[in-house]
């Protein structure tokens, strides 16, 4: 009678679990509605209605089809070996990894050989009488298994699976930075070479008329305030060179540091030897959604902290326990050898006050859910904007230093003038000064816009969620 009591008990309880299942416990996560219409600006028209419809996007390039200078592709190679936060990254993918083993082993038994007050088992000493001494020995093991007829355990499984996600989609986001990082620094390199090429040529330029107004001014043609000026402005191309020098150095051991060896310096080619995508495609808007790691991790930090609710919701409900104990001993000392002891047991827990620890405890679950969804939607935002940037910055900085170009033909031809002119009388030493100085600023500024505009293909290729094999 009492077994069969027992058993109604547990029927009564496992309809009760599947009734509450229907109540929300066992829910697996579902995307929330999120609007991407009009999530990157078009990059050409002022009404801002932009569309891009593409499905294929220029982020799911392998990184190897953007940046094909072969020594930058070595140096991303080393990056991606070596650099500490990824190999960070790496290592937390396998704490996360090992987390959701121990997880999923949560489903089975737990089996222990001993108990509180006897290890392994034991052997005593029974005194039955004066005359005699009688060992005695147990050796009890005993297996326990708690049903998560509530969710309980499956929910904290599926919490650690989004941040196992999660932590892999920070793995990708970081292996993202470090090649769009070490790109950029290489970059910089190969501008601030130009840029040091220029101002030495330029330099080479100012020395000259400041020889000529020196001769100039021996020979009483010119005064001495003349001169003066002609050997500041060669003064000043030295001090620009040795500040382009100062900045590569610069540059130079902040690229040693992603890719994770000391200072050095670094081999590369030159600006003219680029060659970059010059069409983009960005896919739609949706693709950012699984795209972009960072806004991926987000989305799993939102289905982990839904799971937690889960979790957090469970625990309103009973603990069950199962289990059985045997022990093979001899306890009397009086019968050798020993015999099995089996003992079955079960436990039903069920909170009915805990000083508000568990309501407390869904509130504030409940809270960091909405908080993961905030944080979800404004990574949305932040990816479009990014790759809205991204492309105006290109198309500006290209048409900027098409301009350049055409400013720094006229302004050569400038100069060339000034200077022939200056020799017959026909120009003064300022038209000639500042020829030079219009065009050095024209070339370092056409130097610049070209950086910029590779900066914007670096930065639209990360926005896109790039980085792949």
């Amino acid at each position: 009678m009492i077994w069969r009591s027992n058993m109604k008990k547990l029927m009564m309880m496992m309809s009760a679990a599947l009734l509450l299942s229907s109540c929300g416990l066992y829910n697996k996560y579902e995307r929330p509605d999120v609007n991407t219409t009009g999530l990157i600006r078009d990059a050409l028209s002022d009404v801002d209605t932009l569309a891009v419809q593409d499905t294929a996007s220029f982020g799911n390039l392998p990184w190897r089809s953007v940046f094909t200078d072969p020594q930058l592709q070595q140096l991303i190679e080393q990056g991606l070996a070596k650099n500490a936060d990824l190999l960070n990254a790496a290592l937390s993918v396998q704490m996360y990894e090992t987390m959701l083993k121990a997880a999923k082993l949560a489903f089975l038994p737990a089996v222990n050989i001993g108990s509180t007050q006897q290890q392994m088992g034991s052997i005593s000493t029974v005194h039955t009488d004066p005359s005699s001494t009688v060992k005695s020995y147990s050796f009890p093991a005993t297996a326990t298994w708690t049903l998560d007829l509530f969710g309980n355990i499956l929910s904290q499984k599926r919490s650690t699976q989004m941040k196992l996600l999660g932590t892999k989609d920070y793995q990708m986001a970081v292996r993202a930075q470090v090649i769009g990082g070490i790109a950029n620094c290489y970059y910089t390199l190969l501008m601030l070479d130009e840029q040091l090429r220029i101002v030495t040529s330029m330099s080479e330029m100012a020395k000259e008329t400041w020889d000529m107004m020196k001769l100039q001014y021996n020979l009483g043609r010119m005064r001495s305030t003349s001169v003066q000026s002609a050997e500041v402005a060669y003064l000043s191309t030295l001090t620009q060179a040795n500040d382009f020098r100062r900045q590569i150095r610069s540059t130079e051991n902040a690229l040693c540091l992603l890719i994770g060896q000391a200072g050095q310096q670094i081999p590369r080619t030159t600006l003219a030897q680029q060659s970059l995508p010059t069409e983009f495609s960005a896919g739609v808007g949706a693709a950012l959604l699984k795209n972009r790691p960072d806004v991926h991790n987000a989305e799993m930090t939102l289905a982990s902290c839904f799971h937690d609710v889960q979790t957090a919701r469970s625990q309103f409900y009973p603990s069950i326990t199962i289990g059985a104990s045997a022990s093979f001993g001899n306890l009397t000392g009086t019968m050798n050898p020993g015999k099995w002891t089996t003992t079955f047991f079960g436990s039903l827990l069920q909170p009915i006050f805990n000083r508000g620890a568990l309501t407390a405890k869904l509130k504030v679950t409940k809270l960091q859910y909405e908080q993961a969804f905030n944080t979800w939607q404004n990574a949305i935002l932040k990816a479009g904007n990014e790759v809205s940037n991204a492309l105006v910055n290109y198309n500006q900085y290209d048409a900027n230093s098409q301009i350049e170009s055409q400013r720094i033909e006229v302004l050569t031809k400038n100069v060339e003038d000034t200077r022939s002119l200056y020799k017959s009388s026909g120009s003064s030493y300022l038209e000639v000064l500042t020829a030079q100085q219009q065009l050095l600023s024209a070339q370092i500024n056409k130097v610049t816009d070209d950086f910029n505009k590779m900066q914007a293909v670096v930065s639209l290729y990360t926005a896109l969620g790039g980085g792949g094999k």
